[in-house]
C-alpha cells in the first residue's frame, strides 16, 4: 500500500486539493479571499532582490532526515526530494491528476492496461531511459523494485496493496504485468507513484546483489531518474542537487538546489529574514504573518490535503475506552487552537478528508468544545478523582503521556493549552520530545510513532487523490505493517477501506470513504484538530513554480530564479 507522508505537527503542509491559478509575469502569489492559490509565474527577466544566487534555489522544511531512500523513509522532506531526483512510473499535473513518467501511458480500464476483472496491470516502459549514472533503466528495474518492496527483509513500512501482487510477468524489456489476488484501485499511486511517501523505482545494477537495502550506501546518496540527482548530503547541514544531464524530458532551468536543514522553526524565519534562503514550506499558522512581512518576499497559500491531528494509541489501558477518547475530544478547544496556535490559517472540520478533496463527507458535522459534557461523560463512566483531581478506574488512572518533536514552538503551545482543558476534565499530559528523524523512523529501527511510544501524539497526515485510508487506518496496517499508529481497528470501516480497492470510478470510492470518516468520527481513535493549507514562503524571484496538491515539486522543469 502506499505511504502517506508525516509531517510535525502545526506545519501548515503539503498536499492540497484544489486547482491553481496563475499570475503570469509578476512573480507575485496573491492570497484571494477564498484561500485558493494563485501560483508564481512567468520568465526571468529580471530579478528584483540582490539576496538571489541565479539558478539558484536553497530552501527549508524546518526538519532534519533519517535517509534519501523513500523505502526507508516516510518524511515529507524525503518526498519533496525523491520528485525532483527519484525514479517513478506515475507523477501528478497541476490538477492532482496522475501523467505518465516511465510508463508510456497511465493503466486504466478505457486503454487496456487495467483488465476487465481489475486483476491484471499492464505496464509499458518508456525506452531510452538512462539512471543518472549512465545505465539504461527498463523493465528489469521495475521488478527488481517491486521485489524489494516485497522483501520481508527490507525495512518497508508498509506492502499494503503490494501483497495483491500474486505473479509478475515481464515479456520484454519494456512491459511488465502484474497479476493481482484482488483488484486494487489505488494501484496508481500505490505502485511506484510520487504521489504519498511511496517507495521509488530503484537501479537493480546497484543493489540487485544485496541480501537487503537497509544499510545500503545508496540510501544516502540514490542514484535515479529525475531532473535533478544527488551531488551531496552533508549531514545535518544540508543535500545538494544538481541538474541530470541524462533526464529524458531534457535540463531543467535551475542549476542547483539546496535543502537546508534547519531543524527549528525559528532559526528558519531567521535565516529568511537574513536571506539565507529562497523557500520556506511549509510555513506554520503562527509564522504566516512574520514570514508575510519579509522584504523581497511573497506567499503561496492554497488549501491541502493535509490534516492536523491528535492521535490516541488506543492499545493503552486509558484509551481503549471510547467513552475517555470521546470526553477528550470534548475537551479540545479547536477553534481556539485553530486561532491562538495556527492564527488562523487553516480550516475547522470533523473528518480528515480536505473540503476541497472529491470525497469530503458533507454530512459528519462538527463536534463544539464542551468541558461539562466531558466531565459529565466520564463520570458516567466510572472515572473517580484521585490525588491531584486526576481521574482513575480499575487501577487504571488518566495520566497520559504526549511525544512530539524537538524545534516546535507552537506545538508546546497546542499542547499547554490542551493540557489546561483537560486537567478540568481530570486528565494529567506529560511532554517527552524527540528529534525529528527519531520520531518517524521505521518501527525496526526504533521510531517512536510507529512504536507506540506515547499515550499521545501531534502531528498530520496527507492523504492523496483517491481517498484511500487504509495504510493509516486499516486493520492490516498496524505496526510493523503499516501506518495505523492509534492501533484502531473498526471492522465497519475497514470493510469500507477494502471495498474502495475494487471501485475503479471515484463517485463509488466517495461511498467508501463515507462510512469509513464517519466511523472514525464516531469512535474518536484521533482528533482532527484543522484541515490544513500549504503555505510556501518564497523569493519573489522565483518563477513558474505551480505546486500541486499531491506531490508539489513534480513540476520543476521550468522553475527558475
Amino acid at each position: 500500500m502506499k505511504r502517506i507522508f508525516a509531517a510535525t505537527l502545526a506545519a501548515v503542509f503539503v498536499l492540497a486539493g484544489c486547482t491553481q491559478t496563475n499570475t503570469a509575469g509578476t512573480g507575485a502569489a496573491a492570497i484571494p479571499s477564498n484561500g485558493a492559490a494563485q501560483t508564481v509565474s512567468g520568465p526571468v527577466t529580471s530579478r528584483v532582490n540582490s539576496f538571489t544566487q541565479p539558478h539558484v534555489l536553497r530552501y527549508s522544511t524546518a526538519a532534519d532526515i533519517s535517509s534519501l531512500n523513500p523505502h526507508l523513509a516516510q518524511q515529507t522532506e524525503v518526498g519533496l526530494l525523491s520528485s525532483l531526483t527519484m525514479a517513478w512510473l506515475v507523477k501528478w499535473d497541476v490538477n492532482n491528476n496522475a501523467i505518465p513518467e516511465l510508463t508510456t501511458e497511465v493503466p486504466t480500464l478505457e486503454n487496456g492496461g487495467v483488465s476487465k476483472n481489475g486483476l491484471t496491470i499492464t505496464y509499458h516502459i518508456r525506452k531510452g531511459v538512462k539512471w543518472s549514472d549512465g545505465v539504461p533503466f527498463n523493465a528489469d528495474d521495475v521488478v527488481f523494485s517491486t521485489r524489494a518492496v516485497l522483501n520481508p527483509a527490507n525495512n518497508e513500512v508498509a506492502r499494503l496493496g503490494w501483497d495483491h501482487i500474486v505473479k509478475i510477468d515481464e515479456p520484454d524489456k519494456y512491459t511488465v504485468i502484474y497479476h493481482l489476488n484482488k483488484p486494487y484501485s489505488p494501484f496508481v499511486e500505490t505502485f511506484f507513484s510520487s504521489a504519498g511517501a511511496n517507495p521509488c523505482l530503484i537501479p537493480k545494477h546497484i543493489l540487485g546483489g544485496l541480501p537487503n537495502i537497509n544499510t545500503a550506501p545508496y540510501n544516502s546518496l540514490p542514484v535515479g531518474i529525475g531532473p535533478f540527482k544527488y551531488l551531496r548530503w552533508d549531514r545535518a547541514s544540508r543535500v545538494v542537487l544538481v541538474p541530470n544531464p541524462l533526464y529524458f524530458r531534457g535540463t531543467p532551468k535551475l542549476k542547483r538546489i539546496e535543502f537546508v536543514i534547519i531543524p527549528d522553526r525559528n532559526t528558519v524565519l531567521t535565516q529568511l529574514q537574513s536571506k539565507s534562503l529562497d523557500m520556506w514550506y511549509p510555513v506554520p499558522g503562527n509564522y504566516f504573518s512574520r514570514a508575510q512581512a519579509i522584504p523581497g518576499f511573497t506567499i503561496v497559500r492554497l488549501p491541502s490535503y493535509y490534516f492536523n491531528h491528535i492521535d490516541f494509541n488506543t492499545s493503552r489501558p486509558a484509551l481503549k475506552d471510547p467513552d475517555v477518547r470521546e470526553a477528550l475530544r470534548l475537551a479540545i478547544d479547536r477553534k481556539t487552537i485553530l486561532h491562538k496556535v495556527a492564527h488562523d490559517v487553516g480550516y475547522l472540520q470533523e473528518e480528515p478528508a480536505s473540503h476541497t478533496a472529491p470525497y469530503y463527507d458533507h454530512a459528519i458535522k462538527f463536534v463544539n468544545f464542551d468541558i461539562a459534557q466531558a466531565n459529565a461523560l466520564l463520570d458516567k463512566d466510572g472515572w473517580v478523582r484521585g490525588p491531584g483531581g486526576i481521574r482513575a478506574k480499575n487501577g487504571v488512572k488518566l495520566a497520559l503521556q504526549v511525544a512530539s518533536s524537538s524545534g516546535t514552538p507552537d506545538t508546546n503551545l497546542q499542547i499547554e493549552l490542551i493540557r489546561s482543558w483537560w486537567k478540568l476534565i481530570g486528565v494529567s499530559l506529560t511532554l517527552k520530545v524527540y528529534p525529528a528523524p527519531l520520531l518517524f523512523a521505521p518501527m525496526q529501527d526504533g521510531g517512536i510513532v510507529y512504536g507506540g511510544k506515547w499515550d499521545v501524539i501531534f502531528f498530520s497526515w496527507g492523504l492523496d487523490p483517491l481517498g484511500d485510508f487504509s495504510t493509516i487506518y486499516g486493520c492490516g496496517s498496524i505496526p510493523p505493517n503499516g501506518q495505523n499508529d492509534v492501533r484502531w481497528c473498526n471492522q465497519k470501516a475497514n470493510q469500507a477501506m477494502l471495498a474502495l480497492y475494487g471501485h475503479y470510478e471515484q463517485a463509488d470510492r466517495n461511498k467508501d470513504d463515507a462510512i469509513m470518516q464517519e466511523q472514525l468520527a464516531a469512535d474518536v481513535p484521533t482528533v482532527v484538530t484543522n484541515g490544513r493549507e500549504d503555505v510556501y514562503v518564497v523569493n519573489k524571484d522565483l518563477h513558474n513554480f505551480h505546486p500541486n496538491a499531491v506531490s508539489p515539486f513534480d513540476d520543476f522543469m521550468n522553475v527558475d530564479i
